[in-house]
């Protein structure tokens, strides 16, 4: 049973920030760091130029001194309040009949989430059957800690359902508020990145057995990909303290798509090579790399390093983004390409089809 997989929309929060007023904030912040001379040389690396944060950089619950429970609240809600925008704009994009009543979608039969910023139960899934006017008997997945994967997870997850029972059409909805771990508690290197990488958004899509508009056809759940590295958990690995979250990696992190890429090709085979690549954006190296053990150069990774460039690493919205952006710029009719995204764990998720126009 094929699905496909709609054009997705994209919300970005309203304050733009620059990679310099994040490097003027954190010198401010630790003027007697170790590493100080170098920060700024090891951010520019990163090759983010902006990022959008639900609320200014100065708010208490990013560069503030505001505790969990005021971090985890606000974000929730901010990604919430992004995550219905984005539905919303989806499904009115998708051309799905509203219900009986004004704002409701009675043609969605399912609904997959993913956010991992912030706590709240119950979680995203529940808030948005609500607030879209979803039918009380859709069917319900909720991922919350796939983080970076999260995307490509929720796709996987929604290619399941509509293998299972035919003619659903399933919601897609990803949404993170990352900027909930900018804390100036965290001075290592890796945290000092971090605060420079992450950016805030949503989005949402359709997933169907019949195509909305062009888009990706994937045959079905055998084109889909889900590892988990053996012994590699701590890799990256997220932490909640009184002062609120953080988010930790080992070095070995740096090598983590690499390792895991090899398996990935001997899914893909010899006999479906990907013309094309949403390509998680979580660094310059990851695309490259990931690219070029696909056989592809930079230039066909081109719409994860703009997404990088202009809005960081979106987490588990990263993918969706990275989608929409080849629909603005997409490969010809029947190429073959791959989805594909890296998230703690070490966990690899993705999805290969054919480009339909």
């Amino acid at each position: 049973m094929p699905a496909h997989i709609s054009r997705p929309v994209t919300v970005l929060p309203a304050h733009k920030v620059t990679t310099g007023e994040i490097v003027d904030d954190i010198l401010a912040r630790h003027p007697d760091h170790p590493r100080r001379a170098a920060l700024p040389r090891v951010i520019s690396s990163l090759r983010v130029d902006t990022r959008y944060f639900t609320r200014p950089l100065t708010a208490p619950t990013i560069s503030g001194p505001a505790g969990i429970e005021d971090r985890s609240r606000t974000a929730f809600a901010d990604a919430l309040a992004m995550a219905t925008q984005a539905a919303e704009r989806t499904l009115t994009h998708a051309g799905l009949a509203q219900g009986p009543d004004p704002g409701s979608y009675a043609d969605i039969d399912a609904i997959v989430t993913t956010h991992s910023t912030g706590w709240a139960v119950p979680n995203l899934d529940i808030h948005l059957t609500a607030a879209l006017g979803l039918r009380p008997t859709v069917r319900r997945v909720a991922l919350t800690t796939m983080a970076c994967a999260g995307g490509t997870q929720a796709l996987i997850r929604a290619i399941d359902l509509v293998a299972a029972r035919p003619g659903s059409k399933v919601l897609v909805v990803a949404a993170e508020v990352i900027s909930s771990v900018y804390n100036h508690a965290d001075t290592s290197i890796e945290a000092m990145i971090y605060k420079a990488l992450f950016g805030d958004s949503a989005a949402a899509c359709v997933v169907s057995d019949e195509p909305l508009g062009p888009g990706l056809r994937v045959d079905g759940p055998d084109d889909t990909f889900e590892f988990v590295l053996p012994d590699s958990a701590d890799r990256y690995s997220g932490r909640i303290g009184a002062d609120g979250f953080h988010f930790d990696s080992t070095k070995a992190a740096l090598s983590a798509a690499d390792d895991v890429l090899p398996t990935v090709l001997d899914w893909i085979g010899p006999d479906r090579p990907a013309e094309f690549a949403a390509i998680h954006p979580g660094s310059p190296r990851i695309i490259s790399d990931t690219a070029a053990a696909l056989g592809l150069d930079d230039t066909a990774a081109r719409h994860s390093f703009t997404t990088l460039a202009e809005e960081g690493n979106l987490g588990g919205v990263s993918i969706l983004r990275v989608l929409e952006r080849t629909h603005a710029d997409p490969p010809s009719a029947d190429a073959h390409g791959l989805l594909i995204a890296y998230g703690p764990g070490f966990a690899t998720a993705a999805v290969r089809g054919t480009w339909t126009g």
